[in-house]
């Protein structure tokens, strides 16, 4: 962060000469904000440093970055001349080395393309903070904030809970019938939360107890948890849909239409492998909810059932675009929670607006230093090779979606969800294009495959939030996630197979 703060200062000088397009203001004003949120960034960052690093290891770390990167200031000659070497050393062998010491991603990125421009070019590092500007400038990123806020919302409203109660009334007493209401809850919830630990949290306290109580073993209830989350990534509104929108100019109404049917394609997979293994567990034993109370949970679900149906068909009937529907959907769970279900707690939106901004902090700091990332990667020319090789797989288009699905599965895993698709999109969706595949069909098969691989052990981030809410060991869940694994990649094969799953209602 410190790194980064000369750099901001020198693009808010250059901004300063530009008007603002809609107003008579200076363009500085709102590059003001980049560097008073660096600024704080870097104040917060040492602060924790202080309080958590003894006087000796911060000297030691201090001492060991500087050695590091005084060798690499000393090696530029080598470094420029060793080119595609230097491209392995700064984004493979630094990226990789962060991710394994535990450096967030967006630092990684960060620090990477920093290293990087400053060591092997004599480009001004005011363009990193340019690319991060540029990156997170896009208008539909405005929908992030209040998506988040509305999964927030649906949980303090009781929303989410009523849902997975009329599910658990309806479906709950057959033999494994709480691993299907999970598996539709996590489909309902996922339509109307922009978050994955929200979602979860949304499902997980509700349904876990009573799946113990009838003889679930924890690690499998963390098991179907994590792959319900891989497998509702393309149900609209998910974040990563409109971050992919955003970076690749894919339609945002098309990534919703199309984003239902490979989801149901994944939820049905892993509904077949429920089933097998419900046979073998006694989750059974639940008694049949009166017809009165199925009734009954179902009228009361009515008002929440609808809220994703509002959504959909606001943005797909081009009543509100995808930021706008955000908002609807805002006012119309608020309006359900004062009137309908009477359940909001006015000392909770505080705490709400907190997560709210600081969920949308973080995945703005990846959306920004992935493009930055990627726009050095552009320049270094390791593009075009990427756009060549990519373009020559045998097979052809069938070739190109089979190495897709390995790399983005990969990718997914090592670099979490949202920043492989940042960094890795704008650069393989036009290949995709030429190659004749659509782009909906491409963005539905890299998304599922990045979720596999962000929800899959051992090193999908994904898979031990699932378990942290679950409240499960993830030694408990290792060896009982990979049928459920299995029967993902399964479908996303269907998927990628039968690309009507993901076109057929665009026309």
């Amino acid at each position: 962060m410190l790194e980064i703060l000369w750099p901001a200062a020198q693009y808010l000088q250059i901004q300063r000469s530009t008007e603002l397009i809609t107003l008579p203001l200076s363009d500085g004003y709102r590059v003001l904000a980049l560097l008073v949120g660096m600024t704080l960034l870097a104040v917060i960052s040492l602060l924790r440093l202080i309080e958590t690093a003894g006087g000796r290891n911060f000297l030691s770390a201090l001492a060991l970055v500087a050695v590091v990167a005084l060798a690499l200031w000393l090696a530029r000659p080598l470094l420029v001349a060793i080119v595609n070497g230097s491209l392995v050393l700064f984004f493979v062998v630094l990226v990789a080395l962060c991710v394994v010491i535990g450096v967030p991603i967006a630092f990684t990125f960060g620090i990477a393309t920093f290293s990087y421009l400053a060591l092997t070019t004599g480009l001004p590092l005011s363009i990193v903070v340019n690319r991060i500007d540029d990156g997170i400038s896009n208008l539909l990123l405005l929908a992030v904030p209040m998506f988040v806020f509305l999964g927030l919302l649906l949980e303090m409203t009781g929303i989410a809970r009523v849902m997975v109660n009329f599910l658990a009334a309806l479906i709950g007493h057959v033999k494994g019938g709480l691993s299907y209401v999970l598996l539709g809850a996590m489909y309902l919830v996922s339509g109307i939360s922009g978050s994955k630990a929200a979602d979860m949290a949304a499902v997980a306290p509700i349904l876990f107890p009573e799946m113990q109580r009838r003889g679930s073993h924890p690690g499998e209830l963390a098991s179907l948890l994590a792959t319900s989350s891989a497998m509702s990534e393309t149900i609209p509104p998910s974040l990563v849909l409109i971050t992919i929108g955003s970076v690749t100019n894919i339609s945002i109404a098309a990534l919703f239409t199309g984003g239902l049917l490979p989801a149901a394609v994944a939820a049905l997979a892993l509904v077949v492998v429920a089933w097998f293994r419900s046979r073998r567990a006694d989750t059974g034993g639940g008694e049949r909810a009166p017809a009165r109370l199925v009734l009954r949970s179902f009228i009361i679900a009515i008002p929440g059932l609808t809220l994703p149906f509002v959504i959909r068909a606001a943005v797909i009937g081009g009543v509100a675009t995808a930021t706008e529907v955000s908002t609807v959907g805002v006012v119309y769970t608020a309006l359900l929670g004062l009137i309908v279900y009477r359940q909001f707690d006015v000392r909770r939106i505080y705490p709400i607006l907190v997560d709210t901004l600081s969920l949308t902090g973080a995945v703005m700091m990846i959306i920004g230093t992935a493009t930055a990332m990627a726009w050095a990667l552009t320049q270094s020319g390791f593009s075009q090779w990427l756009v060549d090789v990519m373009a020559k797989v045998p097979g052809g288009s069938a070739g190109f979606l089979a190495i897709s699905i390995v790399a983005f599965i990969i990718l997914g895993s090592v670099l979490e969800g949202l920043p492989a698709i940042v960094l890795f999109g704008p650069l393989l969706f036009p290949v995709a294009k030429a190659m004749g595949v659509h782009e909906v069909h491409y963005a539905m098969v890299v998304i599922l495959a990045m979720g596999i691989g962000l929800f899959a052990p051992p090193f999908g981030v994904g898979y031990y939030g699932a378990c942290a809410i679950g409240r499960v060991s993830p030694d408990d869940a290792l060896w009982r996630i990979w049928p459920y694994t299995a029967a993902l990649v399964v479908a996303l094969i269907i998927v990628a197979a039968v690309p009507w799953l993901s076109i057929g209602f665009l026309h």
